[in-house]
């Protein structure tokens, strides 16, 4: 197939340092490539990728040193994929919502991912307006705000095999990885180490607009001896950041739509323990990849006896659920899907 993925600028494709959307981006890209399909690749210009790059901005967004409004640079990137929409069997979109004006009046099929959280009222409005654009979401959960939406399939993120490698033995501590943000709820992380007596490395990066809550509520948190913040890594320092925890420590407060850095854990062999919402429940086995719990007193416990935990059963699950080989698969399908039911229309 001849197939447009369509990437936020935010980031490069695969991000240098923290990114979820544009790290999967990349896998999927890549894999389909490696299956045999045609993929070109609308991204930042300093990207790399297997699929022809189509640069829509010369580097990515967030770690530019100019002041570029991302609302200008995405419009643009849009009227790229609208000009060469005919070129493609299908067109991938993984960009919110900016595109749903011209996606809905491509004659090419098309399908959008949406890989943020959608129980915003305006949001909900919004998909009433757009019933006819087709969405892929990354978990059944997701789907729960505008669960009469017009979705095509729920596709799980995935990762390769040999990116991150599999650590039989954990080292002594307990891992946070991901951004300071209040759903993210990096002090209860913080609370359960504490109460278990065992260290805590946080690795994440700290937004503009998450600045003053870091400053006011988590800085002060971070003066303990068993407590290190090692600020943002990125893909060279997860095998040994992740490999080498006891556990990952995921305490969100909020519907988390996929969770990347629970699969990540998994592929290294470490489990997780995380408050239930959203996506977890789908994601994590209970009591095989990790422990979903309920209260900060229930993540303790769990925290505490998580080397009941296998990992070498950890990675199986990766292995059997969360591979990009598996993802990009069930991806092809739903683009078939799509372009079938777009025939008779092409016909008449």
């Amino acid at each position: 197939m001849r197939i447009a993925q369509v990437a936020p600028l935010c980031e490069s494709v695969p991000p240098k340092l923290y990114g979820g959307t544009e790290r999967v981006v990349s896998y999927l890209s890549d894999e389909l490539v490696r299956q045999g399909h045609h993929v070109t690749l609308f991204a930042s210009g300093d990207s790399h990728t297997r699929a022809r790059l189509v640069p829509a901005w010369p580097h990515a967004l967030r770690l530019g040193n100019d002041r570029t409004d991302p609302q200008a640079c995405h419009m643009l990137m849009i009227e790229l994929v609208a000009r060469q929409a005919d070129d493609f069997d299908v067109i991938h979109f993984h960009v919110s919502q900016i595109h749903e004006p011209i996606a809905r009046r491509l004659a090419t099929p098309n399908v959008t991912t949406m890989h943020g959280r959608l129980d915003l009222p305006e949001v909900v409005s919004l998909y009433r307006e757009y019933s006819d654009i087709p969405l892929i979401s990354i978990s059944d959960a997701q789907r729960r705000p505008i669960a009469d939406a017009n979705w095509a399939g729920t596709v799980y993120h995935g990762l390769p095999p040999a990116l991150l490698r599999f650590q039989p033995q954990p080292g002594g501590y307990l891992a946070f990885l991901g951004r300071i943000s209040r759903e993210k709820r990096v002090d209860r992380a913080i609370a359960i180490a504490k109460a278990c007596g065992m260290r805590l490395r946080i690795a994440a990066k700290v937004d503009a607009a998450d600045t003053p809550y870091f400053g006011r509520e988590i800085a002060p948190l971070l003066d303990d001896p068993l407590v290190e913040f090692v600020g943002e890594i990125g893909e060279s320092d997860k095998s040994s950041f992740l490999g080498n925890a006891r556990a990952l420590l995921f305490p969100i407060d909020w519907p988390e739509p996929f969770g990347l850095v629970m699969i990540e854990a998994l592929a290294c062999g470490t489990p997780v323990v995380a408050f239930r919402g959203g996506s977890v429940g789908e994601i994590l086995e209970d009591g095989v990849t990790g422990r979903i719990v309920d209260s900060l007193d229930a993540a303790v416990d769990a925290t505490r006896t998580i080397d009941r935990i296998s990992r070498a059963a950890c990675r199986e699950a990766f292995e059997r659920r969360f591979t990009s080989a598996k993802m990009a698969s069930h991806y092809v399908r739903l683009y078939q899907s799509q372009v079938a039911r777009a025939v008779p229309n092409l016909v008449a």
